[in-house]
């Protein structure tokens, strides 16, 4: 037990576990998004088409969100990026609970997106400045547990919240987001590295977006969030359309959930001595394999034997995919790119259900065989990118070893 917890746990500095708890309070609390549309629905009485375009607001909200999170965390540094969100979201949220007019509602919803986007950048950065390259991978898999688990607990607490009044339950999410945002102004120091002009290059997101290394390794990652996003977006309606309850697909997702509260800790052992190309290899071949077994279930077992091989994967992803996005990262645009990363969510939440819909009801379950195939598509390529991105990694590690902190 001392060797599990000294190599899943021990030793990651005191700064990161303030960030890891900080992003932990404020998953638990932040389910106003889990329930929007009901209570837009339920509460203002708005109709379906109207609450769908303001939850839509809020998502175009949460692509301006990560975009300007990921500067302001590079120009304004980690902490003032994080304060300014969180002090924000609370006085959006505040504003929503008694908003009455629609345009207004839609509108504070488009700035709770931007404001409840915003950390991710700055979060992981900081996480990247503090903590050792070689201890990285566990850091980011204890942040990819906890966010889980703060999932579970946020969904819990949505629904029980939104049945006593809807009022309570976005003065729970405003509390728990100001408890983070004191945690971080009473806690967490400025992380942002000094400049190295000798190391780093000028630029922007354009950078990032130009960056071919990485850019082929986001759009392998935009094929893991797609077939991620069928458990939310198709796998309803494959549930339903075989005569199965909705309360179904409840247990099927939390039963993935409960597996990775269980087994993520467990995960960094398992991979440690493998490359991270091969370990995200791995990760694809079982999410393709997960998602064509749905071809084969028609009842409650199938589905679960499939949530367990595709929930393996997704365990298996999350260290190596942040570890391999801090190592492609300049430190002076560690925010930046982040950002591009983190638009891989909102660009699979589209594709996902539009492509998805149309696959289903036109392939049947041969949806599933091609979401298969891309995920060994996926796994193939990481295979074959992972040679030049280490020799990317190696000759950015040499140059830093020749580069000199210049303050400010």
């Amino acid at each position: 037990m001392r060797n599990w917890y000294r190599s899943t746990i021990g030793g990651l500095p005191g700064l990161y576990w303030y960030l890891w708890t900080g992003m932990l309070i404020n998953r638990v609390g932040g389910f106003v998004a889990l329930v929007l549309s009901l209570y837009l629905t339920s509460a203002r009485h708005l109709s379906v088409p109207v609450a769908g375009l303001v939850v839509g607001a809020y998502g175009i909200g949460g692509i301006a969100g990560v975009l300007l999170g990921g500067v302001l965390a590079d120009r304004w540094g980690r902490r003032p990026t994080l304060l300014l969100a969180h002090f924000g979201a609370v006085a959006v949220l505040a504003g929503l609970t008694f908003a009455q007019p629609i345009p207004l509602i839609a509108g504070l919803a488009a700035l709770l997106g931007v404001m409840h986007a915003m950390p991710g950048p700055a979060f992981v950065a900081a996480i990247v400045d503090v903590t050792p390259a070689a201890d990285r991978s566990r850091a980011f898999n204890l942040q990819f547990w906890a966010f889980n688990l703060g999932m579970a607990v946020a969904s819990v607490l949505a629904g029980a919240l939104a049945e006593v009044s809807f009022t309570l339950l976005f003065t729970v999410d405003a509390a728990g987001t100001l408890v983070t945002a004191l945690l971080i102004l009473w806690k967490v120091h400025e992380t942002r590295p000094a400049r190295r002009p000798s190391a780093q290059p000028a630029g922007g997101l354009h950078t990032a977006l130009t960056d071919r290394a990485y850019m082929l390794f986001v759009g392998l990652s935009l094929l893991l969030a797609v077939l991620s996003t069928q458990t939310s977006t198709i796998l309803p309606l494959a549930i339903t359309g075989d005569g199965l309850r909705p309360s179904v697909y409840g247990s099927v997702v939390a039963y993935a959930a409960l597996l990775i509260v269980i087994g993520q800790l467990f995960v960094p052992r398992l991979i440690d001595r493998w490359r991270k190309g091969t370990a995200l290899a791995v990760a694809n071949l079982f999410l393709g394999l997960g998602f064509a077994a749905v071809s084969l279930a028609d009842g409650v077992a199938g589905y679960l034997a499939a949530a367990t091989i595709w929930t393996i994967g997704s365990m298996i992803a999350a260290p190596p995919n942040a570890a391999v996005i801090a190592e492609l990262s300049p430190e002076a645009l560690r925010g930046r790119y982040q950002s591009v990363f983190y638009l891989t969510f909102p660009a699979a939440g589209f594709i996902a259900p539009a492509a998805g819909g149309v696959s289903l009801q036109y392939l049947g379950d041969w949806h599933w065989i091609v979401c298969g195939g891309l995920g060994l598509v996926a796994a193939a390529g990481h295979l074959l990118i992972q040679p030049a991105r280490e020799r990317r990694v190696a000759e950015q590690l040499e140059a830093d070893r020749f580069a000199v902190p210049v303050a400010g």
